[in-house]
């Protein structure tokens, strides 16, 4: 637990400021709804038989997954485009900007060596692929969003990271420069460059890395450039926050939101396929990019389940869909973009 890794709690000026907080109460910050990690009628007992025991032949890929490598290093300036890497880790260049959300390189989501291993063929990218990055944005300090090894080699080609309450302790703990650093409580409103605004925004979740809870603030952001309006959604079960944020905002040009890693037991934690469906409607969202899948075991379900699900069950909803495969550019401001089912060609 001494190991750099686990990163460092809140203490000092950043403690008492984090004290403030009207979402700190009793020694935690707290959810805007009353949630709990297991939903009714579910037991820790069952949740570990159905994730850990039960055996499932298609929880892993049998094959390795498809990608495409996008050379990121030399890309045209005024090209707009995101890359996603899998699960929740995506690279965004908008309006001149390059922009990094929740980057997993190691190859591992978890403390322990040797589990939580990504699947083959998902590690396409090192940090070294890498531009340098004008905003690194994280969600929260969960080991599949937080990851020590990749955000160590990224220290000297990050000029500023956007993060909530506390979650900045384990950066200046790991060697970052605290004046690069930007803290958020729920609501705050952070300047970027001209015209580039973060916005911290409520989400459904929790933090914390060894022994700690909850001492971190989890966040979703809006992120508003000269050009577009960007909902990125972290980790989040569904809730009323949606609609507050959507009437806030009056619309999205995407939002990204988790849709993997899920189970109807801890339904108020992550969205199930037709929250997310919900949420982007409640957005006001005019394309959504599905993320939190297809490249680690958190959850129960088969491997391709979230991509496949969202798919059928969008008939009723006919939101424009974003379903690259890992690597491939998406272009941000095309609506006439089509993405194959790459899932399907995975035996």
């Amino acid at each position: 637990m001494r190991q750099d890794k686990f990163g460092k709690s809140p203490s000092g000026a950043r403690l008492e400021r984090i004290k403030q907080s009207p979402n700190y109460k009793n020694g935690q910050f707290q959810n805007i709804s009353k949630t709990t990690t297991l939903a009714e009628g579910h037991n820790y007992f069952d949740v570990l038989y159905e994730s850990y025991i039960k055996r499932k032949p298609r929880k892993y890929p049998s094959g390795k997954i498809p990608s495409v490598k996008t050379d990121l290093l030399n890309l045209a300036a005024d090209e707009d485009i995101l890359v996603w890497f899998g699960h929740s880790s995506y690279f965004m260049q908008i309006d001149g900007k390059r922009i990094l959300v929740d980057p997993v390189f190691s190859g591992n989501a978890s403390p322990i060596p040797g589990t939580v291993k990504s699947f083959d063929g998902t590690d396409v990218y090192t940090v070294a692929d890498l531009p340098d990055i004008d905003y690194l944005f994280i969600s929260h300090d969960h080991y599949d969003h937080v990851d020590y090894e990749t955000l160590i080699a990224l220290k000297e080609k990050t000029r500023k990271v956007i993060c909530g309450l506390g979650v900045g302790a384990h950066f200046e703990h790991w060697g970052y420069n605290s004046d690069n650093i930007l803290e958020g409580d729920w609501g705050d409103k952070i300047a970027l460059d001209n015209g580039f605004v973060a916005f911290v925004e409520t989400a459904r979740h929790f933090s914390g890395r060894g022994f700690s809870t909850n001492n971190t603030l989890w966040a979703s952001y809006v992120l508003q450039t000269p050009t577009m309006k960007i909902y990125i959604g972290g980790d989040s079960g569904y809730d009323r926050h949606y609609v507050e944020i959507g009437k806030k905002y009056g619309s999205f040009d995407l939002a990204i939101l988790d849709n993997g890693q899920y189970d109807e037991a801890w339904k108020y934690i992550h969205h199930l396929p037709e929250d997310v469906l919900k949420a982007s409607r409640d957005l006001n969202a005019k394309r959504i990019l599905p993320v939190h899948s297809s490249k680690f075991v958190l959850g129960s379900h088969d491997w391709d389940e979230p991509l496949a699900k969202i798919i059928e069950l969008n008939q009723s909803y006919n939101i424009p869909l974003l379903t690259p495969m890992i690597g491939e550019a998406v272009q941000l401001k095309s609506n006439q973009q089509k993405f194959s089912a790459w899932w399907l060609e995975v035996k």
